[in-house]
């Protein structure tokens, strides 16, 4: 007898009592439908997540900063020495004296320093920008405050609209984020695209000047990263430079962290090294991983728990399994009898019987996992058009098909373990006390 006609064999003997198969089924379906909504609301987390990392910077970089502890003067073993060839910068950020952190910035010794470590593509410095005001070059008049950064490598923003700034680009380039979009009088996201805007700077020697740039593209409104404009290489360094006029010698060419690009190819043990090294120069680089990496970690963990409350539902069914087969087998004694009297061995029985819980994990978890589809749809349609309205493209359910398969593996792996006992009796049926069985 083959597999197929063992297999066919079992799919009947299911439906020889319909009420006791359905109510196991719908066990199973319980417990696939809850794994799947759970699977769910951290996989539609994690999607948009992932895609709004380009807000942050390039996937593949690490945002380095000098090592906290020479920074504030002291290390493991106490005091740290003084290096006359370091600057500090003072930020109204917390901790230090009058609210402020003092920083060590970096400078093109640490650019060329680093741009030499195994692995790494390019160094870049972050420009701290702080423009005046941005408007329209149609209405001048019309002023607001807003933040601009720099694009690295190939960082890619989530837009709504347009596209992202290119840094080959010798044109000066900025997208903007949908909230700048009403502010600036225009009516919908596409007619801001191709439009002016001018940007007004004031360097350390209190001169004002103008910088006009494009708008390629408008932003999706993020739960990662800032509210602000983006510009490319060709604006951003035009900015800078008249920002920097006028400073002290001391405090040019100075940044209080640099962006590496570092090889597509490492490993995460290699990844992992040259972090490592980069420590040990002295410094810190946190990938964007690093940085969000408390934001998974929650998601992860939420979803772990609700995970197990459906595991426990799984558990309880393989129970449902294991008392249908059992009574299956109790029923169908002569039955089992007859069989080996004609010749099917232990294993063949055995198989059955195992097909027969496979087969009732299998369709749980393909009916579950669809209706969970369903309500992922219904779901998702009513919060995009809800408290989701202004986050476009956050789906709080999605179902992607690798997961799918995942739980439907599972189950039937469950399943299968769970029938393997009744089974296990059945094949072990003495053929004559099987047919003298009433």
């Amino acid at each position: 007898m083959k597999l197929s006609d063992l297999l066919l064999m079992a799919n009947a003997s299911l439906f020889r009592n319909k009420a006791r198969t359905f109510l196991t089924v719908v066990a199973i379906f319980i417990g696939a439908t809850t794994l799947s909504l759970t699977n769910g609301i951290g996989s539609g987390l994690k999607a948009y997540l992932n895609r709004q990392l380009g807000n942050l910077g390039n996937s593949h970089s690490l945002v380095i900063t000098a090592n906290v502890k020479s920074a504030t003067g002291f290390n493991s073993s106490g005091l740290a020495p003084y290096n006359p060839n370091q600057t500090k910068l003072i930020s109204g950020r917390g901790g230090g004296p009058n609210g402020t952190d003092t920083i060590i910035a970096l400078t093109s010794v640490d650019i060329n320093k680093i741009a030499k470590i195994p692995g790494v593509v390019s160094v870049q410095p972050i420009y701290s920008l702080a423009p005046n005001y941005i408007a329209l070059a149609t209405n001048p008049a019309k002023k607001y405050q807003f933040s601009i950064s720099q694009i690295f490598g190939n960082a890619s923003l989530d837009m709504a609209s347009g596209n992202n700034v290119s840094n080959s680009s010798s044109l000066n380039e900025i997208t903007i984020p949908t909230s700048y979009v009403s502010s600036l009088g225009f009516s919908n996201n596409n007619q801001a695209l191709n439009q002016m805007v001018i940007i007004g700077l004031t360097n350390a020697l209190n001169q004002s000047s103008v910088f006009s740039a494009k708008i390629v593209g408008v932003q999706q409104k993020t739960l990662v990263g800032s509210a602000q404009a983006y510009g490319n290489n060709a604006l951003i360094d035009q900015l800078d430079g008249f920002q920097s006029e006028g400073l002290p010698v001391s405090q040019k060419g100075v940044y209080p962290s640099l962006m590496a690009i570092y090889n597509t190819n490492l490993t995460t043990q290699e990844l992992n090294n040259l972090q490592a090294t980069l420590k040990k120069d002295g410094y810190t680089g946190q990938t964007i991983q690093n940085r969000v990496s408390t934001v998974f970690t929650i998601i992860n963990a939420v979803t772990d728990v609700l995970d197990f409350f459906a595991v426990i539902t799984l558990v309880a069914a393989s129970f449902g399994i294991i008392n249908t087969l059992f009574m299956s087998v109790s029923e169908r004694t002569r039955e089992i009898g007859l069989m080996k009297a004609l010749g099917m061995s232990k294993a063949k029985i055995f198989t059955l019987f195992s097909l027969e819980a496979v087969l009732i994990g299998f369709w749980g978890s393909v009916l579950g996992i669809a209706f969970a589809n369903l309500i992922g749809r219904i779901v998702n349609s009513i919060t995009s058009k809800g408290f989701l309205k202004d986050f476009p493209g956050l789906q709080i359910l999605s179902f992607p098909g690798i997961n799918s398969t995942i739980i439907i593996v599972v189950i039937i792996v469950v399943a299968f373990l769970a029938g393997t006992l009744p089974a296990r009796r059945a094949s072990r049926k003495d053929p004559i006390e099987a047919l003298r069985y009433e």
